[in-house]
């Protein structure tokens, strides 16, 4: 944030010119850092979205994601990217000493450990088979990063339906499920059907040639009769998890007392 703008703000609001909630508005789109020439970071998007911005990995050079990622850490207690490599990992790491590397969620942050739920609200993670779990863990792992606790079941799909009908009491207990399916992608108008919370369906590109790389799990949830459920994109567990975060933090805020302003004297 340039500082000469930052002051003449905070000028604006002493003055009685700006407001305080005028001035948080414009706080909300004030700040951007380059980063070389090939970034800039939006440190501000905590307080616009309820969440950090995350580095999406593939595509960036390991020097470029160290200079992002320490950028990022300037101001936020949990920095994360997206799709790393094993390899492009143990290239960055010794330059981020406090680095962790989850290898199932592709995922590798800066973050406090142990890492505890910070918000109300229970995310609940099913996968129909074990190749899913590659998008299912980077689903429960962004949501563990964002401050819920987590839930996971996994290998309950369709083909075995008794695995998943033993387990009616972790639906029942989820406050958001997230159901990761590929092949015809059945499982979450299946979850969907026994839930009473909202459920966030992500299909994957696993399965044989007709599954068409996940077009058709995701034409099947598309297409689902069962109420209450929402489709991602093709293999964003990413994107799951931070739907199922922002319906959570609703949800919380809704269910907060709501203050009224004081009536103006007569």
């Amino acid at each position: 944030m340039q500082p000469d703008q930052l002051q003449a703000l905070l000028q604006s609001v002493a003055q009685g010119q700006t407001t305080p909630d005028q001035a948080l508005s414009k706080l909300k789109y004030f700040d951007v850092e380059p980063v070389g020439d090939f970034a800039q970071i939006d440190h501000h998007r905590t307080l616009r979205t309820g969440f950090p911005e995350v580095v999406w990995g593939p595509g960036k050079t390991p020097e470029q994601l160290v200079k992002i990622m320490a950028a990022l850490q300037a101001d936020q207690s949990v920095v994360m990217a997206t799709r790393i490599t094993p390899e492009v990992y143990e290239q960055v790491s010794p330059q981020l000493p406090k680095l962790r590397y989850y290898p199932g969620a592709r995922i590798m942050a800066i973050a406090p450990e142990p890492l505890r739920p910070r918000y109300t609200g229970k995310v609940t993670l099913i996968s129909a088979g074990t190749s899913d779990l590659p998008v299912a863990e980077e689903a429960a792992v962004t949501a563990e990063l964002c401050g819920f606790a987590v839930q996971r079941l996994w290998d309950v799909g369709v083909s075995g339906i008794h695995r998943l009908l033993a387990h009616r009491h972790l639906i029942a207990e989820a406050d958001v499920l997230i159901v990761v399916a590929g092949m015809e992608g059945a499982l979450p108008s299946v979850v969907t059907g026994l839930a009473d919370c909202p459920v966030v369906a992500v299909p994957t590109s696993v399965g044989y040639g007709t599954q068409f790389n996940g077009l058709t799990p995701l034409l099947t949830m598309l297409n689902s009769c069962a109420t209450g459920l929402g489709v991602v994109n093709i293999d964003n567990g990413f994107g799951a998890a931070m739907l199922a975060a922002k319906i959570l933090r609703t949800a919380d805020r809704l269910a907060r007392p709501q203050t009224s302003p004081p009536l103006a004297d007569e």
